[in-house]
């Protein structure tokens, strides 16, 4: 058990950001050359998203990016993570690059820069062409050579001023949820196709780092952001710890085996062989996939618990990857039952437990010594509204926000290598299959008029990233 940390402080260095992605927030769908993604394919497809909404406009960041880095700087943020929309560079997902959507991104990066904001790329948050989906997709093994083509783009154009570079983000979701459960694009139901996503997800994330490297100077960071989870057992009975170590091949070893490794698990190989019989994984992939990394990005917001499924409940639901749904996106785990965790609830449904994130850098710390860590997503949504004022008051954010940024504290102090935290999310946006429904953001978004109004979490935030230590609860 680690002591208590006497005084929240965080180190000088620490980088306090946030974080945001392109369909999410940018708008502008047909705006420069920019063409369809998988996300305005499924978004614009009858009962996909909550209430049939969509990206089209979002929160028109594409239009206001000055207004929003004008406000990052209010708040006293001093990093932001952003993603690149990949049709907007590459509209076919091949070829050359369209100037007209990296000038976006050029403008966004020197605004940015201009007010002492350090940027981070993702180069994939979700969003793949609709024309490589036409192809085939994550599934085919082309799209990860489309991949390191339009890395190498972006770090050709960018390269020279921003530093921080994430390959991908949760490929897991992009895998198992696009074409596994099939509740994020491109709406695929198919497990071995999930499979076959997943390795051609780490070989893009491979090729792409290479990619980078080739065009960038030495002193960038390149890393990839994981959605790791914390897999928790309901007992140590022999059955329900072969159930966790199922699901820890299936959620974090897919991923984190081969990129930090250069293996699959056995384990892994094993479980999935009734599905697929792994001949996508050809000589070379896997020293392809193993590049050393700068760093890895974390991405967590809640626990996950099992148990085999002889010892499941009534209550027991299947597990999304953050939280609990009916759909089943892990390939091979029909013996697995996923549990309700306890505790209070953000609006997601998900149990509020830092522990699981102290847990998540502390074991990163252990398999990956001397690697450094930052936490590129966590946070919570609530149902936020203005109060007659105008003003937006959220303190169940900022406890939340305490809680967590005081386990990344405390791991510190036992030793992690955490060197930045990024809040998800800079603002409210259109939350993937929940629409709009879902307020994640430190900022509230009217979005009939688009006007952005600081909640009290983002004045908390913000005074946490000038002083250093996080300020009390009753403030």
């Amino acid at each position: 058990m680690s002591e208590p940390v006497p005084s929240v402080t965080f180190p000088p260095a620490f980088l306090w950001g946030a974080a945001t992605s392109a369909y999410q927030i940018e708008g502008a769908v047909r705006e420069d050359g920019r063409t369809p993604s998988i996300w305005d394919t499924f978004s614009h497809t009858p009962g996909k998203t909550a209430a049939g909404e969509t990206g089209d406009i979002a929160v028109d960041h594409y239009h206001r990016y000055r207004e929003d880095v004008a406000l990052m700087a209010e708040l006293g943020l001093t990093a932001y993570r952003f993603s690149i929309s990949w049709s907007r560079v590459q509209p076919t997902g091949r070829g050359p690059a369209v100037q007209r959507g990296l000038d976006f991104y050029r403008r966004l990066v020197d605004e940015l820069l201009a007010h002492g904001i350090k940027p981070a790329i993702t180069l994939y948050h979700w969003d793949l062409p609709q024309e490589l989906e036409d192809a085939g997709g994550w599934p085919e093994r082309d799209t990860a050579f489309r991949f390191a083509e339009y890395a190498r783009l972006v770090g050709e154009a960018l390269g020279d001023r921003v530093e921080q570079w994430i390959t991908l983000n949760e490929p897991w979701c992009s895998a198992f949820l696009g074409y596994g459960s099939g509740v994020h694009a491109p709406g695929r139901t198919d497990a071995a196709a999930s499979l076959r996503a997943a390795h051609h997800l780490n070989l893009a994330h491979g090729l792409g780092t290479s990619a980078l490297r080739s065009v960038m100077p030495a002193r960038n960071s390149v890393a990839v952001s994981l959605n790791s989870a914390v897999v928790r057992t309901v007992s140590q009975d022999p059955a329900d710890l072969a159930a966790g170590r199922k699901i820890d091949d299936l959620a974090n070893g897919v991923f984190h085996g081969p990129m930090l490794r250069g293996s699959y698990p056995r384990t892994l190989l094993e479980a999935t062989s009734p599905i697929t019989d792994w001949s996508h994984l050809r000589d070379g992939d896997l020293e392809a996939i193993h590049q050393p990394l700068d760093a890895l990005g974390l991405n967590y917001y809640t626990p996950t618990l099992v148990s085999a499924a002889s010892s499941a409940d009534a209550s027991t639901r299947r597990a999304d990857g953050h939280g609990l749904s009916d759909h089943s996106p892990w390939p091979g785990a029909d013996d697995v039952a996923f549990h309700h965790t306890s505790g209070e609830r953000t609006e997601m449904g998900w149990s509020i437990d830092p522990t699981g994130l102290h847990e998540l850098i502390m074991r990163y710390t252990r398999e990956a010594p001397g690697l450094p860590l930052y936490v590129t997503e966590n946070g919570a949504a609530y149902d936020d509204k203005p109060d007659p004022d105008g003003r937006v008051h959220d303190p169940e954010r900022i406890a939340y926000l305490h809680g967590h940024l005081s386990a990344v504290r405390r791991a510190i102090a036992d030793g992690a290598d955490v060197r930045g935290y990024f809040l998800w999310s800079l603002m409210d946006n259109f939350e993937w299959a929940y629409g709009y429904g879902k307020r994640f953001g430190a900022v509230y978004v009217d979005y009939a008029t688009l006007a952005r109004t600081p909640k009290s979490s983002a004045r908390w935030y913000g005074r946490a990233a000038r002083t250093g230590a996080l300020p009390p609860l009753e403030d």
